[in-house]
Parts: C-alpha cells; structure tokens; sequence
C-alpha cells in the first residue's frame, strides 16, 4: 500500500503572511494560468499586503507545513465560506487541499455550520466536485477590470 504524505496542519500565525502571499501569487501564476488568460492571471494575482494581513487574521486561517515550508492554505468565515484554499505549486496532487479540506471540515462540524460554500475558480472546481460540493451556478465577475466566470459551489455536512 503507498504512503501517504504526512502533513502538518495548524493555525495560520502573522509571521506566515509573506509566504502566504508567495504561496498565493505562484499558484495563481503557474496553475490557474492553465485556464485563464495572462491579463486575467495579472490581475488575480495583484496583492494589497494590508488587506491580506487583516483578512488573514480575521477569520480561521489553516496552513498545511510540509518539510518546513507552507504547502497549501484554508481559510473558513463564520457564514461557512470558504474565501480561500490554495496549494503551492511544488505541492499539487499531493492531498494538501483534501487534508486541509478536511480540517475545516471538522472545524465546521464543532461549530455546528450546516453547510460550506465557496466561490471556486474553473482551476479548482474539479477539486470541490470530487470532495462532495455541488455546483450551484456560474456567473461573471469582474476583478481589476477582467471578467472570470466563478462557480458558486455548497456542500452539506
């Protein structure tokens, strides 16, 4: 039977945020140009360092650490958004979304929430549909100018 990578999951801390950010900006540019357009990669990918501090520490953040280093991360609003979950690029297709998926999971299962969702990119709709979201519809929004189509995902727990 294979092994499976082993994973640390713990709260996000204020020393994570650059390499949060790092994290965030590379996936965008190496993964989810595969389904998007570079003016659209240019403008996902612009980051307000003081925005992403105050909404990091504002909700429960998790960060997966493998070897050291910040693989992947979730985030989880009161209302059972998840607003973010990204993986690094050196560590995709490795379960670091499915073991933070899961963390949430649980942590909304502690809090009594009903039900997650999400507003998923096309790179990470597959990833949601297999892990029990349902997709509820897709509509245009425009960031910085450039329209992306998000698919408004739930799942009920």
């Amino acid at each position: 039977m294979p092994e499976l990578p082993l994973f640390e999951i713990r709260p996000y801390r204020a020393s994570d945020l650059d390499e949060v950010i790092e994290l965030f900006v590379r996936s965008v540019r190496e993964i989810a140009s595969m389904d998007y357009t570079q003016p659209q990669i240019k403008a996902w990918a612009k980051v307000d360092r003081a925005e992403w501090e105050q909404a990091r520490m504002s909700r429960p953040t998790w960060v997966a650490i493998k070897d050291g280093q910040i693989a992947g991360f979730i985030d989880l609003q009161s209302n059972g958004l998840i607003d973010m979950l990204f993986v690094h690029p050196e560590f995709q297709r490795q379960g670091v979304a499915t073991a933070l998926l899961a963390r949430v999971e649980a942590e909304a299962g502690e809090a009594d929430m009903p039900v997650l969702h999400t507003y998923s990119s096309l790179t990470a709709q597959t990833f949601f549909e297999i892990s029990g979201f349902t997709l509820l519809l897709a509509r245009s929004v425009v960031v910085r100018g450039e329209r992306f189509v998000q698919c408004v995902m739930e799942k009920r727990l």
